[in-house]
Order: structure tokens, then sequence, then C-alpha cells
């Protein structure tokens, strides 16, 4: 690190440390199978109009952008941290676009852009500033750049989105609201149960779908709800706790989840917004686990496009 080149007070390796640590967290996620309503090596899930490549394709476009949020945050270190999101927009607008050109117009990962984005540039605004890169700081920074962010969905509008829609009708502040609590569904409940799967020994694909099904049962997602209205939410919810109550604990319980999957399909039903917290989960953990000095030996990528028979 002596000879790295120095970049806005972040090295190059750091840059390149955390721009492929997000993008190996989005093939964990879309590698993960089976998955309950989600595109992955078995099927499509819910989805009639993405593939498993349409994802490959995505995470290799948008990864290309992963530097500039974390360049950015480093740059505007000693900006008010509620001002920096205004200064990132466009960075996220050109990544869309990245993703949307790989895909021919697939929205595959729009969330996960958002997400990703506000993480990797706390992580550049923690770096530059000397901080050490933990789940928690990262939750505080991107809370606060993300306040009265979800005030957004009150005002009226011509053209509501589906957003503005879901939150008129119920209350819901989908991805916005996920923002600007600091990921705390992830930080408080998601990361500690995951880490805990793999202290048991829990093999890595069956820790992380724990997780995922772990997510269903508690989050508001607005994927399900656009789709399947509040009743669908409410029976992911009741599905997935009841599978949780069950227990996923060896590869002879996928069973159940493909299972689950099916009824997923059949109510059209789709967890997106579980499915960008897990790949926060996914990446938060490494974090985790680095600054306890831990092996990251057990933490390895699922299956990251090397199997062929699917």
């Amino acid at each position: 690190m002596q000879h790295a080149k120095q970049l806005n007070s972040i090295t190059e390796e750091q840059v390149q440390h955390y721009s492929q640590l997000a993008w190996q967290a989005l093939l964990a996620e879309v590698n993960l199978t089976p998955k309950p309503g989600l595109v992955d090596k078995h099927n499509t899930g819910a989805h009639k109009d993405m593939a498993l490549t349409d994802f490959h394709l995505s995470a290799n476009a948008i990864a290309k952008y992963f530097p500039y949020f974390l360049l950015a945050g480093a740059q505007h270190k000693d900006l008010p941290i509620e001002n920096v999101l205004i200064n990132i927009r466009s960075i996220g607008i050109n990544c869309e676009t990245a993703m949307f050109r790989a895909t021919q117009g697939v929205n595959t990962h729009k969330g996960s852009i958002f997400s990703l984005g506000l993480v990797l540039t706390a992580i550049g605004r923690l770096i530059a500033l000397q901080q050490p890169v933990l789940p928690q700081y990262i939750s505080q920074l991107v809370a606060g750049m993300c306040v009265g962010i979800t005030d957004e969905l009150k005002k009226p509008t011509d053209t509501p989105t589906a957003g503005h829609r879901l939150y008129q009708q119920y209350g819901l502040t989908g991805a916005r609201g996920e923002a600007q609590n600091g990921y705390a569904l992830v930080i408080q409940h998601a990361l500690p149960y995951y880490l805990q799967q793999l202290a048991k020994d829990k093999a890595d694909d069956i820790a992380l779908l724990d997780t995922l099904i772990l997510l269903m049962s508690l989050n508001d997602d607005t994927n399900i709800v656009n789709r399947g209205g509040i009743q669908g939410l409410e029976w992911v919810k009741q599905r997935a706790t009841q599978l949780l109550h069950q227990g996923i604990n060896t590869h002879n319980d996928l069973i159940f989840v493909k299972n689950f999957d099916n009824e997923c399909i059949q109510q059209n039903v789709s967890p997106g917004g579980s499915a960008d917290l897990l790949i926060l989960t996914w990446f938060f953990a490494r974090l985790a686990n680095q600054h306890h000095g831990l092996t990251l030996q057990k933490f390895n990528i699922i299956n990251i496009g090397r199997n062929k028979k699917n």
C-alpha cells in the first residue's frame, strides 16, 4: 500500500477492492439458487421479462461505475453529509443508463445501483476521513445523506411512480425509506443473523438463503405490493415466517424453498426489495469480518457464473 497512488485520500487498491466486493455481492445474490419468486439458475421466478444472463450482463456493466461513487465520497469528504447525495446523482443516472444498455431495456439492478451507490460513497468518505470502514458507520452516513428523501413521496404529482402510489395508498416508503433509515433492517436483523448462521458452520448458500427468508418475513417489500397488493405482502411474510420456524439447515431443506418459489410464481410476486437488502447483507458481512481479523476463506462467492449445468 505504500507505493499506491493516492486519489483524493483513497488509494487505487482501496477503490478496486471495494468496487470488486460490490460486484461480487451482486453475483452472490443472483446466483443463489433456489430463491422464492426471483431469477436464479433454476428459473426466472415471477419475472417473464428477464433471465439470469441479464443480471450477469448488468452486474458487469454497472460495476464499472462503482469506483466513481467511492471517489466522489472521498472528494466530498468535507461537504456536509446532507449535501452529498445531490453530488452523486449523475453517477447513478449514468450507471442506470449503462444497465439498460447492457440488458436492452430490462430493469435488473436499479435498486442496487441506488443502495450500493450510497454505501460505496459512504465508504469513500470514511476512508478519506481515516475512519474504520464498518457497517454501523456506513449506516450512519447513508442515513445522513438521505435525510428527508421520503418527502418526495408526499408531494402531489401528475405522473406518480409506483413508489408514490404505494406511499399514498399504504404509507410504504420502499427503497427511499430503507436508505433514510440507514438500512436498519440489514444492520439490526439480517447482518447479525447471517453472521450467526455462518458461525454455525452452515453451508455458504444455505446461510445466505436462510437470511433471504428472514428478510422476506420482515420487509415491507414494495416490489411485492406492486404486484400482489397488501394481501400478497402479508402472505409472503407469513409463508417466510413459517419456513424460518421450520428451519433451513441443510441442502435437503431446499425442497421447501422450491415449493415456496413455485407458490410465489403462481401468485406472481417477487421480493426484489429483499434481494437488494440481501446484496447489502453479503457485502456488509465481509466488512464486519475483515475488521474482526477473521478468515475470509469462509466467504466464497456462490458459484459465480461457473455452474454450466444451468
